[in-house]
């Protein structure tokens, strides 16, 4: 490949020369995707920690829920927006089953519960979402539970924006190629295969099941208020960088 004066200067950098000697064989190309990848990441990490610097201070309160399939990578994306950010200032919420009484209490009930205070910044490892794809899918609800969670998502979501919770909504999007790939590295990687359940291979083996609940998610709950964002999440780190820029733009003072 023919390189730039800038990309040059991004070689001789310190991350250059590390990516460059990173593994036996040098590969020019991948070093530098790799550097210009790792300079933005900084670059936007900087602008995340502006953004709660000014959420602490005028006691904003922001929610963003990470949403997509299995092994889409949610949470390596959510690992880097908040590496660098101040961690009593945020807060990342992965919730388990629920217990025996959550399940008696209303559905919205125990994800109210970890909505932001004022100057905070809440990050949904999956959310309330669960009841519009996983369950129905996996039959861990009723038909009458779905219809239910579906006619009331939307004023739910209009409920707490119009209190002044800014709500940003990312779905990591992956093929069904992809996630076998990724399933596939998981269960050969002795440190991660612990990740990989039997659950989400059953999730993979009703792939079709998934999209058609992943579509009309979509249809019922793209409001202009509370809109998705869908992230092409073949490439991880591509859909890191696109996932904190749409977050900078949405929380951005107009």
């Amino acid at each position: 490949m023919e390189l730039s004066k800038e990309d040059v200067v991004i070689l001789n950098s310190k991350i250059g020369i590390k990516k460059l000697l990173s593994s036996n064989q040098v590969d020019v190309e991948k070093a530098l995707r790799a550097t210009n990848y790792e300079l933005r990441l900084r670059e936007l990490q900087e602008q995340l920690i502006n953004l709660q610097e000014r959420v602490i201070e005028n006691g904003e309160k922001i929610v963003v829920l990470f949403e997509g399939r299995d092994s889409a990578g949610k949470g390596g994306a959510i690992r880097r927006i908040t590496s660098r950010i101040n961690p009593r200032h945020f807060r990342i919420v992965a919730l388990p089953k629920p217990t025996s009484e959550e399940k008696g209490q209303w559905y919205f009930q125990r994800y109210v519960n970890h909505l932001p205070n004022p100057g905070e910044m809440v990050f949904f490892d999956r959310s309330w979402y669960n009841r519009a794809i996983v369950e129905p899918a996996m039959n861990f609800c009723s038909d009458e539970q779905y219809q239910e969670f579906m006619n009331q998502v939307n004023p739910f979501e209009k409920m707490f924006t119009d209190s002044g919770i800014k709500l940003i909504k990312l779905y990591f999007s992956i093929t069904k190629e992809e996630q076998a790939k990724r399933f596939e590295e998981l269960r050969n990687n002795s440190l991660k295969k612990w990740k990989l359940s039997p659950v989400d291979l059953r999730a993979h083996e009703l792939w079709d099941e998934f999209t058609k609940y992943k579509k009309e998610m979509f249809a019922k709950t793209d409001t202009e208020q509370s809109p998705w964002k869908i992230i092409d999440a073949n490439k991880k780190t591509e859909a890191r960088i696109e996932a904190i820029e749409y977050i900078l733009e949405q929380t951005t003072s107009k």
